[in-house]
């Protein structure tokens, strides 16, 4: 298994892979990713409230990066 990519469940199809790792992620293949597409489309997939400001609170000290969109290695 590749360190930089953790085993993780397909979001549509639950089969687990290194989906990261590929052009999907984390989804397994084009077909998952435009399935749950269409669910958001379709209104099955919804955000159950509107984001406020204080949903961002504990996230407010955290340094400015492009560190912050790194996987976090796990065996440290």
């Amino acid at each position: 298994m590749n360190r930089n990519s953790p085993q993780v469940k397909c979001p549509t199809c639950k089969k687990r892979g290194e989906w990261f790792a590929g052009k999907f992620g984390p989804f397994c293949s084009e077909r998952c990713k435009l399935i749950d597409l269409g669910k958001w489309f379709g209104g099955e997939h919804v955000i159950s409230e509107p984001l406020k400001p204080e949903h961002f609170e504990k996230y407010a000290d955290l340094p400015p990066g492009k560190h912050l969109d790194q996987l976090e290695d796990s065996d440290e």
